[in-house]
């Protein structure tokens, strides 16, 4: 793999420690669009697609877009199991200190059934009782050696799929010492009374539009995607007033608020082959182009070409992106980058 230009010795960021989904899963088309019955029995077919977890799937992205040179500590469980071995060896592949994710016995690894209709619609069935769900703040408090040794240097990232308990100790113990913190939440939780709590201690949330939709108060119909997205970034800044915050709508770009200045990306068109990921992609994108140094504005134009690519692969991780398979892909598509950007990929 090739990473971007990257010097650590004049980086912004040289670690991330992370908390957040580590699992995988199968997708699973089904025969006919109409909604599957409550005991009904339905033919399909298993895709070719791998899925992954929302932890994994942004880090991933980070690792092997900054290299070797680059520290990615993910904080986590598997179970002891086929799926969790696999993982496991994915994520050594991948370049990650694996020295806070085990395997514990007698669990199994979060599994999701991802199942689609032939238009493109459907949802997911994904076990609660997994080795995930045993992360708890103890396996945190862990790995605080890790947090100080970045003091200063380092990313913590709180994403979702595992409590709010256990992502709001990570981000206590990166505020004490000194860690740029970076979190999402999923639209359930923007109603639950402690991620205002969460929401405090952020330094760049990133969420989907309906997220953003939830922590506005609104519901999708209600009004139009930028009075939702600004309405999301005041409700953000009522808790952290210095918050930065990123959108994305899919097909319809994405924005970013750096504190001074909204920033508004079209999406790159491509033929799309899974979406499942995107989102996660983006974040990836965003916080590897902040490790090297870049504005918010220009990571997230980084951000929109990492998941631009990512959609065209039928896994939620697209394994070929690289600085050499970005490059291309910029050049296949005749996509106008910032020279800031450009720069990276040379």
């Amino acid at each position: 793999m090739e990473p971007l230009f990257y010097d650590p010795g004049n980086a912004r960021f040289r670690a991330l420690i992370g908390v957040g989904g580590i699992g995988t899963g199968v997708f699973f088309e089904l025969n006919g669009n109409h909604t599957l019955g409550r005991e009904e029995s339905r033919g399909g077919r298993f895709l070719d697609q791998r899925d992954y977890c929302k932890l994994h799937i942004i880090a991933h992205y980070v690792q092997t877009l900054l290299g070797p040179a680059f520290i990615t500590v993910p904080i986590g469980y598997v179970g002891q199991d086929a799926p969790g071995e696999r993982l496991l060896q994915e994520m050594k592949s991948a370049g990650f200190d694996m020295g806070y994710v085990s395997a514990l016995p007698n669990e199994q690894t979060l599994f999701s059934t991802c199942f689609i209709y032939p238009d493109g619609s459907g949802g997911n069935l994904t076990t609660e009782d997994s080795a995930n769900a045993k992360v708890g703040p103890a396996e945190v408090k862990k790995a605080e050696k890790v947090l100080k040794r970045f003091m200063g240097s380092g990313i913590a990232l709180a994403a979702p799929e595992v409590s709010l308990e256990t992502r709001r100790e990570l981000l206590v113990s990166a505020t004490a010492h000194d860690l740029f913190r970076a979190a999402s939440l999923i639209t359930e939780e923007m109603l639950d009374p402690s991620a205002s709590d969460i929401l405090s201690r952020v330094d760049l949330l990133a969420i989907n539009l309906e997220e953003a939709a939830a922590l506005a108060g609104f519901r999708m119909d209600e009004a139009g995607q930028s009075e939702i997205v600004e309405k999301a970034v005041m409700e953000a800044m009522r808790h952290k007033p210095d918050i930065w915050v990123t959108v994305t709508a899919g097909k319809n770009g994405s924005w970013g608020w750096d504190g001074e200045r909204m920033w508004r990306f079209s999406a790159i068109p491509v033929e799309v082959t899974n979406t499942a990921g995107a989102g996660d992609a983006f974040f990836g994108g965003i916080l590897a182009g902040l490790a090297t140094g870049l504005s918010l504005g220009y990571a997230q134009e980084l951000g929109r070409l990492v998941a631009a690519m990512a959609v065209t692969s039928p896994h939620t991780i697209h394994p070929g992106i690289d600085r050499t398979s970005l490059a291309s892909f910029v050049d296949s598509q005749v996509i106008d980058l910032s020279h800031e950007v450009r720069q990276l990929l040379r």
